[in-house]
């Protein structure tokens, strides 16, 4: 037990060093940068749905989850997407590879459960260059917020479960714009910087009750109250020797002390609730609706002037199938086959456009010898935003790989 500790101790420690970025996009340049998926690749196969409570797999997205799981679940998930870009100004394409979520699940007593993990909650990953005439003008960011966490579930009532999440959410992000006129020697080169951390909180509640003999209904409900984040901003301003052709830029030939600013702003609440139907290990279908509170939302470091915010609504539909979750004579028959649908009003708004989502997905469940160890495939097609008023549309394709081991930890010894 020590050694599977240390490995994942290991595997954190990695992880902490990496990957903030791994949204690359042109709308990250707005906010604190995109909302990553906070669920597994599991869920995201579904069209994100987080109804269910299971035994063997872990709900990121709801803690009362946690009230349902019966054996120690290690489970970490990546993906990479692979986006076009399409404007009325020209065509482009850009790939990231990044890895999701990392978490540790196990049970504390037959109707508890308790996890901690870390994933990307936002991220900032663009590069855009404007050449019109002798202006030539550089746009860069990298970066985003972070969620390390810890989550506890508890089934007080038969098929009744509720449970609550702590995130620590930190992280930073850089942005940087150069400008140059062919006019003049040098340019200008502005670098901002803001170092973000603040907790918060999810309250989750998970029920299932049978409606016939092999029917059951299913219904979830969480809530992320309002939560405040401090943000420590860098803003540095130096005149530098730019090289258009190339893309380069000198070292600053002239730089003015850099300006220091602490500023505090919100995380919006966000709401979920969910209803489906299905039969245990065989089939499920059920939908969800997502709200977050995003009107009240502004920048942490500097605000735009032709950028507005919305609250933010999600409607996702999916569900899974299995032919037979306990045969012992065909492998095709124990895979989980699963399917979904969303749509996002993502709030965001630039020029009075609103810049919406939709995504189609599915996936597959594969077991992982006779245990109930599993690995999991989804497959994502998906556009972002428009081509109107001089803005960009996203094609993108995403396949997430997540494994999900099981084991059963925390057994005392039996001597006669």
């Amino acid at each position: 037990m020590i050694k599977r500790f240390l490995l994942i101790l290991a595997v954190f420690l990695t992880v902490s060093m990496f990957a903030q970025e791994g949204n690359s996009s042109p709308y990250s340049y707005y906010g604190i940068g995109l909302r990553n998926f906070t669920g597994t690749v599991e869920n995201q196969a579904m069209g994100g749905i987080s109804i269910l409570g299971d035994s063997i797999h872990m709900n990121l997205q709801n803690p009362a989850s946690f009230g349902a799981l019966r054996l120690t679940n290690f489970t970490l998930g990546g993906s990479r997407k692979d986006v076009s870009l399409n404007s009325d100004g020209g065509k482009g394409t850009n790939t990231s590879t990044t890895l999701d979520y990392l978490a540790l699940g196990f049970p504390i007593a037959k109707n508890m459960g308790a996890a901690f993990g870390l994933m990307p909650y936002t991220s900032v990953d663009y590069k855009i260059i404007n050449r019109d005439g002798e202006l030539y003008e550089r746009f860069m960011g990298r970066g985003g917020l972070n969620k390390a966490f810890v989550s506890w579930g508890y089934e007080f009532l038969q098929g009744v479960r509720v449970g609550g999440t702590v995130s620590y959410n930190f992280g930073n992000i850089r942005r940087e714009v150069v400008q140059n006129n062919s006019n003049q020697q040098f340019g200008i080169q502005e670098i901002n910087r803001s170092d973000i951390s603040g907790i918060s909180f999810n309250l989750g509640l998970q029920a299932e009750r049978a409606i016939t003999e092999n029917i059951k209904i299913y219904g979830s409900a969480s809530y992320s109250p309002e939560s405040n984040i401090n943000a420590e901003n860098n803003r540095e301003i130096a005149t530098v020797i730019v090289s258009p052709v190339s893309d380069a830029v000198s070292s600053p030939v002239e730089s003015l002390t850099p300006e220091r600013t602490r500023t505090d702003f919100n995380l919006p609440s966000e709401y979920k609730l969910g209803l489906g139907l299905g039969e245990p290990n065989k089939w499920f279908a059920g939908a969800e609706y997502t709200g977050l509170q995003a009107s009240q939302f502004t920048n942490p470091s500097y605000s735009l002037q032709n950028v507005s915010y919305d609250n933010d609504s999600q409607f996702r539909l999916g569900g899974f199938y299995i032919p037979r979750f306990n045969s012992i004579t065909s492998y095709w028959d124990r895979i989980v086959y699963r399917a979904g649908f969303r749509y996002q009003e993502t709030g965001l708004n630039i020029n009075g456009i609103g810049i919406n989502e939709f995504g189609i997905s599915f996936g597959l469940g594969l077991p992982v010898g006779r245990t109930f160890s599993n690995a999991n495939l989804s497959f994502e097609y998906g556009q972002r935003g428009t081509k109107n008023a001089g803005l960009i549309r996203e094609d993108f394709f995403k396949v997430g790989l997540s494994l999900s081991l099981n084991d059963k930890w925390f057994v005392p010894f039996k001597f006669n």
